[in-house]
């Protein structure tokens, strides 16, 4: 199943077209979704493609548009663990974004002063109230994956003793997600997804989720550990190699340039960047 926020109404994406829920008699509002996600899911085992009308890219936003938590986690591949000169965690490290970041898979991003970076990322989206996990059962409350990029500012995230993770990475624009949730039951290989970003035509990262030093299940009981999770919750779940500031010169995002993020069976965002006004 993949469901998306066409212009703030929930529909089914199926092929080229979609299929707004609300022909099915579901609420179209987005802040129902996990209310129905599991008839939702019934329902869509039986769409028929032929319903589906066409759809602007434009009107993609972004699939859970106000998230009561958005955790995010930091160097959770080894490779980028290396880049960044630090020694492999021995235990997730966790910041936040703030939801007023969120932004759809087709949109024009403002860049503040600095220098702002990419980072790609597969998203976890909890669908139902979890606490106190244990990690085998880590898969249980997510019910879809998205694909997703912690862009961020580095000069802000890194001024100050602690360093200013959050802040830095939650201008407006700086959590594209989408372009859709897919349900994790549709995901054969949901622990080993190929990730590609790619910045102006050239890939700048290519991993694969396979290779997270804390896999998703352990992150949901670490979190869910000391976290209440609830329906709607995002886990940014860690960023590869080849992240600009690591880079030799140092590479960042300008005006006029085009970032293609792309996750193997979740689709694809592709963002385009203006200085802010």
């Amino acid at each position: 199943m993949r469901i998306a926020n066409l212009a703030g109404r929930i529909a089914l994406l199926t092929g080229d077209g979609a299929v707004p829920v609300a022909t099915g008699g579901f609420d179209p509002d987005p802040a129902a979704l996990f209310d129905q996600w599991d008839a939702l899911l019934r329902w869509s085992a039986d769409v028929d493609p032929a319903r589906a009308v066409p759809y602007k890219e434009s009107d993609l936003r972004a699939p859970v548009p106000a998230p009561g938590q958005i955790f995010a986690v930091a160097l959770n591949y080894r490779p980028h663990t290396a880049e960044a000169g630090y020694e492999e965690p021995a235990e997730p490290l966790v910041f936040t974004k703030f939801p007023t970041c969120l932004t759809g898979a087709y949109t024009t991003i403002d860049l503040p002063p600095g220098h702002v970076d990419w980072e790609l990322e597969a998203v976890a989206v909890i669908g139902r109230d979890a606490h106190r996990v244990p990690q085998e059962n880590g898969w249980d409350p997510v019910v879809a994956l998205t694909v997703g990029q912690d862009l961020s500012e580095r000069i802000t995230q890194l001024a100050g003793r602690p360093a200013q993770f959050s802040l830095g990475k939650s201008f407006p624009g700086f959590g594209p997600v989408g372009p859709a949730l897919v349900g994790t039951g549709a995901l054969a290989g949901r622990d080993d997804l190929e990730l590609t970003c790619e910045l102006n035509g050239d890939v700048v990262q290519h991993d694969r989720t396979s290779n997270m030093i804390f896999p998703i299940p352990r992150l949901v009981a670490h979190l869910s550990a000391i976290c209440p999770l609830r329906p709607g919750d995002l886990i940014f779940t860690g960023t590869p190699a080849g992240v600009g500031n690591r880079r030799t010169p140092q590479r960042f995002i300008g005006p006029g340039d085009t970032l293609v993020s792309r996750i193997e069976g979740l689709g694809e965002m592709r963002h385009t960047f203006r200085s802010a006004p």
